[in-house]
């Protein structure tokens, strides 16, 4: 199987490679396009300096004239005009010459070797040590024309540095590799960590940690991951509470059912008790439609992408008609209503905005005592509209407000059947706030009220 980590190894490896070859094959370009004729006139210079060194002295005797002269790491062919050559200094690889370039510098021409030698894109062309690759000017020896021929003899001068440069080259590939192979497991490691810790994950096992303590993207990557864990985490465990909350909700009107059910088939019951067990069943049995609604409404708000139908309307007037509509509950409880809601336009959608009015206020007026007050007050800023509902009713404690708008959730542990209450109205409105792109806050205090503030944006 091919893992990650071989995969970085090896690629980064090639790229290496490729990179040498495509540096290798330029410098060769620069070689041939400027190094190569910039070195055939230094050696010309060198060439025109012996002859001129000579010339200046022309009595000396040129054998031992040019053996100094090759004795300083230098390859020296020396033609007369009978096309005779004389060695001076280390052998030539190849001693084959045209017969015209002998010629030509018999006759005074300059022959540039050096720079016409074509040996490839190689730079290794240089270092080769053939008679053609050499800088050819004419001399005069005894009143007689000759042709000499020059280069410098690179495996002299260059030969240590070239096997240096060699072994350089060798141990740093080398070692590039091996630092290759043992930073790219450093990098892989937290990798393979967070691969071990996934699958621990599909396994359900959401405990374990990953100890990865690094400031670069795979840190982030780990400190994400372990954020993303801990968040599947609650996820799993709010699943597992609302499929029990669920069953619970759903179990005990049934039950209920259920055993007044039995109990009306008993004759000697009276018509009074007939009656009551009837509007207990019927009570019972709109409790589970109401749940079975909301439990629909929130996985359609839930499943869909964009649920939304929105329209531009009033709000103040939606939220006089909410309070018309609940104007039988608050009015039974003598409550005193108070409205600052003036002319707001906003872009929403209309049926699930009046439900979020209409749980809001209807809880309000559920758990505030008789004579109490509600105060609803609507401010329109500068790119959204705020909403206050607050109340003077029984509030909610400090350990209960943190969960107010999880699903199922109530301050009623014991789940008082008198209470209709599927523990959904909040979550329904928190979500519907969310689609909207608003937000919701709560604040309470116990035996003092309870005050919701619900931002909408303008459009």
């Amino acid at each position: 199987m091919k893992t990650l980590y071989f995969r970085i190894v090896i690629q980064t490896i090639l790229i290496m490679v490729l990179a040498s070859v495509i540096a290798f094959l330029i410098s060769n370009v620069y070689y041939h396009k400027v190094q190569k004729p910039f070195n055939g006139e230094k050696i010309s210079k060198v060439a025109s300096d012996i002859v001129s060194l000579y010339e200046e002295n022309p009595s000396q005797d040129i054998d031992a004239y040019l053996n100094h002269i090759a004795g300083l790491h230098y390859q020296i062919y020396l033609f007369n005009e009978q096309g005779e050559g004389t060695l001076y200094g280390e052998p030539f690889r190849e001693t084959v010459l045209d017969s015209g370039t002998i010629s030509g510098v018999l006759n005074g021409k300059t022959y540039q070797g050096i720079a016409s030698y074509n040996n490839g894109l190689f730079i290794t062309g240089f270092f080769d040590d053939v008679l053609i690759n050499s800088i050819g000017v004419p001399i005069n020896v005894d009143g007689e024309n000759h042709a000499l021929f020059v280069r410098p003899n690179i495996e002299l001068q260059f030969g240590e540095i070239r096997f240096f440069l060699a072994v350089l080259l060798i141990l740093t590939l080398l070692l590039s590799f091996l630092f290759v192979i043992i930073n790219t497991r450093f990098i892989v490691k937290p990798i393979t960590k967070l691969t071990e810790a996934t699958k621990r994950i599909a396994d359900g096992d959401y405990g374990s940690e990953l100890n990865v303590s690094r400031s670069d993207e795979i840190g982030d990557l780990a400190q994400h991951f372990s954020k993303m864990t801990q968040s599947i985490q609650r996820l799993d465990e709010m699943r597992q509470e609302f499929v029990s909350n669920v069953s619970h909700e759903i179990q005990s009107p049934l039950a209920s059912i259920q055993g007044f059910s039995q109990t009306l088939q008993s004759e000697e019951l009276t018509r009074e008790q007939r009656n009551q067990y009837l509007s207990i069943i019927e009570k019972e049995s709109r409790r589970m439609s109401l749940l079975s609604k909301q439990l629909l409404q929130l996985a359609s708000l839930d499943k869909e992408e964009d649920p939304l139908q929105r329209s531009s309307f009033d709000l103040a007037q939606q939220i006089r008609q909410v309070m018309f509509m609940l104007e039988w509950n608050w009015r039974e409880k003598e409550m005193l209503i108070e409205m600052d809601v003036p002319s707001t336009v906003v872009f929403a959608d209309e049926r699930l905005m009046s439900q979020v009015w209409t749980n809001l206020i209807t809880n309000s007026i559920k758990y505030s005592e008789t004579g109490s007050s509600i105060y609803i007050r609507l401010t329109k800023l500068d790119h959204f509209t705020e909403v206050m509902i607050s109340d003077t009713g029984l509030g909610i404690s400090e350990e209960d407000l943190p969960y107010i708008l999880d699903r199922f959730y109530k301050v009623d542990k014991v789940r008082n059947r008198s209470e209709t209450g599927s523990g959904l109205g909040l979550s329904i409105t928190k979500k519907t706030i969310d689609l909207h792109g608003g937000m919701i806050e709560v604040q309470s205090e116990l035996g003092k009220g309870t005050t919701f503030y619900i931002r909408l944006p303008l459009m």
